[in-house]
């Protein structure tokens, strides 16, 4: 356990994020390679065909674990004001919750997976690879559930160290049954499937283990599962405030994939590996974003406001900085890596994707601070306005496919997104002003 409540701001963020960052790195870097072996021993249309179905998987995991950050929230603000006995009745009520979410959304996605992949205008040459492949990740649901329910309880106490290890060991065992099922026993696009819901169950199970065995305090015990109708509003609201958050981030992304997927094979190809290098730079700046969160909500447990305004503007300056190196390292290395994912110079596939990622990493000088806001806000408790930002990005991204693809193709969609945080960051600055003489009022209630 470790409390974000003393130390110098920009220190102690940094500390929180590190292990944050590299557990995201360590993820994504897996999806580079579990893409390269797919594109290698399976075939460019099996990599289309995982891209295709990403943004689905990506809106239903993202929705989890958007859910599990604001089960963590009320968590992490009994834990700054170190009341134990309150924070076991919200992971009681927490894992209920989880457990639930997960089976319902395993059951209706398996029912109606198909019409999704032909609503999104999936092409032929790529459905049954599409099809045979998402279904057997929406299998692993509930292990994506289990791991990122106990990767958000224990940032929410300080520890974010233990997920990184989990998933080191997730990722390993991930490349290993990826080389083993698709090249060793030739199970294509299947055996990458099998070998990422295995993994999952290894990082969420080995998870649970370790915090059972070392977290005893926080662990919910039968009393502890007499949760009130309150405790329940608590979760739910600042729970379903970030889930929906996600999903409705997700549900435009699935709306603009298919437009893209109307573009054509080469276009799904070149997005899908502008995607996976896009996550990778993202990383640095929503990492950043995740550990404020945990640090304003310890902070507002404990009652620190100046400690919050402090870490705040101390975040700009990080993501700012981080932000300049992401630029150089995008514009000398970017087409490289693309030609590395997709396993061809094609230019119909590799200046797409170059376009996209060199237009996305100029605007990230508005994303970090967005990110920054947003969790922010979050952490504070504001449940409103960070959905209202991003039910702007998914209008925005309604709004592009109707106007901008038609008119401008792929190029279009390149700006799509950029236009939508410029958006969404006017959204929280305003937010966060209007909130900031509430936090006075409590800065002064501390001082008197």
């Amino acid at each position: 356990m470790k409390e974000l409540t003393k130390g110098y701001p920009a220190k102690v963020i940094l500390l929180f994020a590190f292990p944050l960052i590299a557990s995201f790195i360590f993820q994504q870097l897996y999806n580079m390679i579990d893409a390269k072996i797919v594109s290698a021993y399976v075939g460019t249309n099996a990599f289309a065909a995982i891209g295709a179905t990403a943004v689905i998987s990506n809106t239903i995991v993202g929705f989890i674990n958007g859910l599990t950050q604001g089960f963590a929230i009320p968590v992490a603000n009994s834990f700054g004001a170190q009341n134990f006995k309150q924070i076991r009745r919200f992971v009681a009520g927490a894992v209920i919750l989880t457990f639930f979410t997960a089976v319902i959304l395993t059951v209706i996605s398996e029912i109606f997976i198909k019409d999704i992949l032909i609503a999104l205008n999936t092409t032929d040459d790529i459905m049954d690879y599409a099809v045979s492949y998402v279904r057997i990740i929406l299998v692993g649901i509930i292990f994506t559930a289990v791991y990122n329910f106990c990767t958000n309880m224990l940032r929410a106490i300080g520890d974010s160290k233990t997920p990184l290890y989990c998933l080191i060991i997730s990722v390993v065992l991930n490349i290993f049954l990826d080389l083993l099922f698709v090249k060793g026993f030739s199970w294509g696009i299947e055996g990458a499937a099998y070998a990422t819901i295995i993994s999952q169950a290894v990082a969420g199970f080995s998870c649970l283990f370790y915090m059972v065995y070392k977290y005893k305090d926080i662990l919910p015990k039968r009393e502890d599962f007499a949760v009130t109708g309150k405790e329940y509003s608590n979760l739910i609201t600042t729970g379903l405030a970030m889930g929906l958050m996600s999903c409705i981030v997700n549900i435009g992304t699935v709306i603009l994939q298919g437009a893209i997927n109307g573009l054509g094979t080469s276009i799904i190809t070149a997005h899908t590996a502008a995607r996976r290098l896009f996550d990778i730079l993202t990383i640095f700046l929503y990492s950043i974003g995740i550990a404020m969160t945990t640090y304003v909500s310890q902070n507002m447990g404990a009652g620190e406001i100046k400690r919050i305004k402090q870490g705040i503007w101390q975040a700009h300056i990080i993501v700012t900085v981080i932000t300049t190196v992401l630029v150089v390292i995008c514009f000398t290395l970017g087409r490289f890596i693309v030609e590395w994912i997709t396993s061809t110079d094609s230019p119909d596939i590799v200046d797409p994707a170059v376009m996209y990622m060199r237009i996305s990493v100029l605007f990230f000088y508005v994303l970090g601070p967005l990110f920054v806001m947003r969790c922010s806000l979050q952490g504070m408790g504001h449940k409103v306005m960070p959905v209202v930002s991003s039910i702007s990005e998914m209008l925005i991204k309604i709004l592009s496919v109707i106007f901008l693809v038609p008119r401008f193709a792929y190029k279009g969609v390149a700006f799509t997104e950029p236009i939508s945080w410029v958006v969404m960051a006017v959204i929280l600055w305003i937010a966060y002003f209007m909130a900031l003489p509430g936090l006075a009022a409590k800065e002064d209630i501390k001082a008197s």
